[in-house]
């Protein structure tokens, strides 16, 4: 089908070098120019964006972003056209340096995912590019809240959620994670709000309601984020601090209190933060995720905030995503288990830095566990439970799974047995180093791994066996189940409990969130209601205040038809909005008609609180 767009060319990716070899200060690695991302429009083979300055007017009433966005171009090949992505995009005029009067301009065919492409027409000397926008209605990467879905119900709440492609839903840009840019932006609000971004952040509201950001680095599209609501500032120290609405401040100001002891433990494991500050804005119970690593401005759910920081591996996790994500990028998302794999492996290490080895083992067995469900319920043969997996065609938001976490983790722990941590260690550190603020692919790394590591040693590549971890489905043969001695001890528990039938004791012997998801998780299929009385008496599940045991407990009781805790269940759900935890509910609700019938009846209450980032998800699951 022939496109309706005059100068849409071949679309490819450049990655950020120029050249197609890489000098370490070991020795020279071969690097391919050109790589397809199958979810961007963008030709930065032949002009690729490089800064961005934006204008953005937010109007609450309207729902509604609208302004400018102003790109520098830099000619790479082909110079008569400019391909950026949009989604939903209201574009009203495009300029071209400092000429107001406007070009004429294209929009392609929409196409299901990917949105449609836009595309200016240029010359060589051109040198900036001025899209004058606004947002359409229901814009994916938006969630406009009004005050009653906020914790403090006096002031409406706006978040972005760019990632894995929704930013050209909120912003024309050449939307790849293998293409990075820095940017400036004015952003204008209603008087008595804040606005915050990926960026250089106000502590204190202005009283106009403009504010200025700047971000030096170059980022990739994916990584833009906008905040606006009634939202304060609480310092834990100089390089650190939280965001959230007046009245959860505190609670999150004691929950992070350790974040800056997190900064010093990443940095001596894989050298310096380089992003200046590092910051935490909890959101409203309606972001779908646990956390978003937007740079200097970590987005994450209130869900973690559980009152006795049971729950902070998750901002070990997004800091983590400072170097491996932010710092070194996936150049498409084909090669995403390059941003997760490498996060769950160097968060687990920071874990292990603050709280102990056994704390990352219990953190270690719990992964693997969720990893097994889900090549279970996925097929060991999918090629899904691939790393390098081929998300064409299809959302790669709607393709993630724990296989990029955990089983990339598992590979690259893997590693660290073969070749030993001192060792593994330097490599990484060195990977972060000679990459810093690109963009790579799942090869790149693969070739380094064996340029640098292997080094022939045909012993250790067998050993290290990444062929099998990245190209073949389900684990390994010779994968190695991790063992927690805590949690081995309640093995035994559960074999008392199920012969006796007796929960007395269990409360002393289980105390700490991750041994009572263990519980939880590990508790026999066929367990009557009786005893899941006995044991919700002695821990109270159902009325945990604590966001991963409610889940894990819930999906339990769904599935036993234990009665006593529907009515938390559908609290729960409507209130949060967390995609990890309302999917596996729902999918317990939905095996039975029954269940199906009362997970539509709370749904239709539930879903004006999602994201669509989670309404999608839930959507398809009860069609």
């Amino acid at each position: 089908m022939m496109r309706k767009i005059l100068f849409l060319s071949v679309i490819t990716i450049l990655f950020s070098c120029t050249n197609n070899t890489k000098t370490t200060n070991q020795e020279t690695i071969a690097e391919p120019l050109q790589r397809t991302d199958p979810h961007s429009f963008s030709n930065p083979n032949e002009n690729i964006a490089t800064h961005l300055n934006l204008t953005l007017d937010v109007n609450f009433e309207d729902q509604v972003l609208s302004g400018v966005a102003s790109w520098d171009i830099k000619h790479i090949g082909e110079i008569n056209e400019i391909v950026f992505d949009s989604q939903g995009l209201n574009i009203t005029k495009v300029t071209l340096d400092n000429d107001t009067s406007g070009v004429f301009f294209a929009l392609g065919d929409v196409e299901k995912f990917t949105g449609q492409p836009l595309s200016v027409p240029i010359n060589a000397d051109t040198k900036k590019v001025h899209i004058y926008y606004n947002t359409g209605e229901n814009a994916p990467a938006l969630q406009w809240l009004n005050p009653q879905q906020t914790a403090g119900k006096n002031q409406p709440f706006l978040f972005t959620q760019s990632q894995a492609i929704l930013g050209r839903s909120w912003i024309p840009s050449q939307d790849s994670p293998g293409i990075r840019f820095t940017y400036n932006a004015k952003i204008t609000v209603p008087k008595g709000l804040m606005a915050l971004m990926s960026a250089q952040n106000p502590t204190k509201i202005n009283p106009d309601g403009v504010y200025q950001f700047e971000q030096k680095n170059a980022i990739p599209s994916y990584l833009m984020a906008l905040a606006v609501g009634d939202i304060t500032f609480k310092a834990i120290d100089k390089r650190s601090g939280v965001y959230a609405e007046p009245t959860m401040l505190n609670k999150v100001a004691y929950e992070f209190a350790d974040m800056g002891k997190m900064i010093t433990a990443a940095e001596k494991i894989y050298g310096d933060y380089r992003w200046g500050k590092y910051d935490v804005l909890v959101l409203p119970p309606s972001f779908p995720f646990g956390g978003m690593e937007n740079p200097m401005l970590t987005f994450a759910t209130p869900t973690v905030i559980a009152g006795d920081r049971s729950l902070v591996s998750l901002i070990a996790h997004e800091l983590a995503h400072s170097w491996s994500g932010n710092l070194v990028t996936n150049a498409t998302w084909n090669d995403f288990w390059l941003n997760e794999g490498f996060t769950v492996y160097f968060e687990r290490r920071i874990v292990e830095s603050l709280y102990g080895k056994d704390e990352a083992q219990m953190q270690e067995v719990l992964g693997y566990n969720s990893l097994k469900e889900t090549i279970a319920e996925m097929g060991d043969k999918n090629p899904d439970t691939r790393l390098k997996v081929d998300f064409t065609k299809r959302d790669p938001d709607g393709g993630v799974s724990d296989v990029a976490y955990e089983k990339g983790y598992f590979f690259l722990k893997n590693i660290e047995a073969a070749v030993g941590r001192e060792k593994f260690d330097e490599f990484l550190k060195a990977y972060f180093n000679r990459h810093a603020f690109q963009s790579i692919t799942n090869d790149v790394f693969l070739d380094e791994l064996n340029a640098l590591l292997i080094k022939g040693d045909e012993k250790l590549k067998a050993e290290i066996n990444s062929y099998a971890w990245v190209y073949q489905p389900g684990l390994p043969k010779e994968f190695k189940v991790p063992v927690s001695a805590s949690f081995s001890k309640i093995d035994d528990l559960q074999k008392q409990l199920m012969q006796k039938n007796d929960v007395v004791g269990l409360g002393k012997a289980i105390n700490n969130t991750n041994q009572k998801l263990y519980f939880i998780n590990t508790l026999p299929a066929n367990i009557n209601t009786s005893l899941m009385t006995s044991i919700d008496k002695q821990f109270n599940f159902t009325n945990s205040g604590n966001a991963e045991i409610q889940c894990a407990w819930y999906t339990l009781a769904v599935k036993r038809n234990y009665i006593p805790a529907n009515a938390a269940i559908k609290n729960f759900l409507i209130n949060v909005g967390r995609r990890k935890f309302l999917m596996p509910i729902y999918k317990e609700m939905a095996k039975t008609p029954a269940g199906k019938t009362l997970a539509k009846s709370i749904y239709k209450e539930a879903r004006p609180n999602y994201h669509s980032v989670a309404y999608n998800s839930i959507d398809a699951l009860l069609k």
